[in-house]
Order: structure tokens, then sequence, then C-alpha cells
């Protein structure tokens, strides 16, 4: 069986960065990354790949697939289409391209496309869970006519706790999407309601009645880890959800919830100040004092 041994990371923010902590643990792997960001210095990618020695930085999309067996893209939402386009004329026949974006299912279709027409191998991954906690062995769900292929090489990798979903392109990716408006729209709804909550002054009486909902708990602390994550991640939330409305829209419905949480997933991203506060008041308190209504 082959072994994938030069890794190129597409993308160097929060996933491959971790990606690239775990795949680092390999002896026998070698790591290359590029990032749009490369070209700025002093940014948060730059920063980052100086302070691993084991990441080698490369100066272009293309020269990274030129020099790896497998490439593993990890942009944003909005840049996953345009970051698949990036690679080619680099890409060699037979390289695959794990694309671990969260995206609607269509748009997953055309990058598949776009990589295959170049003689690369696409197989997509659905992440199931937040990075932070796993990394590498996160829950992943694996489509495409070259999934089970690639399994069989990405589990000494790290990839445990992968599955194959379908041999098909965009099965994946609409099951994170379903996921997405879910979990994201929950977090949009915790910030609207108890933002406005607290305006009333009623906001423990709401918290105390959400035990009928969620089950017993400490519903505050939830409801703090619900709004601040979307402080801290509503921007690339924001573009996820609305490739969530996309993928309501290509299933024939209006996607009028997932549109409204990805306006407020953006909106909440803005008030950066309240991830230093401590308890679910002062987060509440510290939006509310810079809301510019």
């Amino acid at each position: 069986m082959k072994t994938l041994k030069t890794i190129g990371l597409l993308g160097f923010g929060e996933v491959g960065q971790r990606l690239a902590d775990d795949l680092s643990a390999l002896p026998d792997v070698s790591l290359c990354a590029w990032d749009v960001q490369f070209r700025t210095e002093g940014s948060g990618p730059v920063l980052a790949v100086r302070s691993r020695s084991r990441v080698a930085a490369v100066g272009s999309a293309r020269e990274l697939a030129g020099d790896c067996d497998l490439v593993i893209s990890a942009v944003t939402a909005k840049e996953a289409t345009a970051a698949a386009a990036s690679v080619l004329g680099g890409v060699a026949p037979g390289t695959f391209v794990l694309d671990v974006n969260s995206v609607a299912p269509g748009t997953r279709r055309r990058t598949a496309e776009t990589i295959e027409s170049a003689g690369g191998r696409f197989v997509e991954a659905a992440v199931m869970s937040p990075i932070a906690p796993a990394g590498i062995a996160s829950p992943m769900l694996l489509g495409g006519p070259h999934a089970a292929e690639f399994r069989q090489m990405a589990v000494p990798l790290g990839f445990s706790n992968s599955s194959v979903c379908s041999a098909d392109w965009g099965v994946a990716s609409a099951t994170k999407m379903c996921r997405s408006i879910m979990v994201k729209g929950v977090e949009a709804l915790f910030a609207e309601s108890l933002l406005t909550a607290r305006h009333y002054g009623v906001e423990s009486s709401v918290i105390a009645s959400l035990d009928n909902l969620f089950g017993s708990g400490d519903q505050a602390a939830l409801a703090r880890y619900m709004i601040l994550r979307s402080v801290r991640h509503g921007e690339r939330r924001n573009e996820e959800m609305r490739e969530a409305a996309e993928t309501v829209e290509e299933a024939g419905l209006e996607p009028w919830m997932s549109r409204a949480s990805a306006r407020r997933q953006g909106w909440v991203s803005q008030f950066k100040a309240a991830l230093d506060c401590e308890d679910l008041d002062s987060v509440l308190d510290s939006i509310r004092s810079e809301m510019r209504c």
C-alpha cells in the first residue's frame, strides 16, 4: 500500500495549524504550507509557520501541490473554490487532494471537478466536530470515489476517527451543512435571545427555563460557551452558514433560518472584548455596551 510522506497544507489558519501540529509528530512525514497571508509580513499565518520548525513555507499554491503526494485544503468557505483553482498546474497525476472545508454539496462537486480535471484524486472530508479537542482524530466523513483508498493510507497518519460516507461527492458535505444549520443556528439564537433578555432584566429566568429544552446542567455556562464561539469564530461561521443556505436552496427550500443565522454570527464576531469575560452576565454586558443599535 502506498504511503503518504509529503503533505502540503493549503491554508494555515486554525485548522491547518492544528493538523500541522499533529502530523509533525510523525517522523517520516515531510510538511509544507502555503497561505495567501504569507504575502503579508507579520500576519498570523506567517508567525505560525515560523514557529513550527517542521513545516516549510513555500512560495505559492502551485509550488506546494507540485511537491506533495497529499494536499489538504483548509481555507475559509468563501475561498474553497479559488483554493482548488490555485493548485492547477502543480497537481501531479494521482495526487490526493483532501478538502476539509465547510461548503455546500454543489460547491464541493465543482471543486472536485476542478481537481479531477487536472489529474488529482479529490476526497471530501466533513469534520463533524470542532477541530480543537481531537485535531486530526476528529470525526470526519469522507466522500468520493477515492475515499476508501485514501482512508487506508490516512489512518496511519492519525485520521483514526474517519469513515467513508459515500462514493459520491457531496453527501458528506450535505451531512455537515445540515448539522451546521442546527449547531450554528443554536449559537445565533443564544446570542439573540440572551442579549435581548439582558435588556429586559429577565436573563436569569430565561436561563432557568432552558432545563426543559437542554436538560439539567449549568445553562449559564452553556450559553456563555455558545455565545463566545460566535464571538471567536463568527466571521468564519458567517461564511459557513452562507454555504448552508446554498445547501438549503439546492434542496428546493428558501433558506430563511440559515441566512438569518449567518447574519447574526457575523454580527456577534465584532465584539472581541467579550472573550475576556469570565461569566455570562459580563459577556452580555460587554456586548451590549458596544452595540451600535
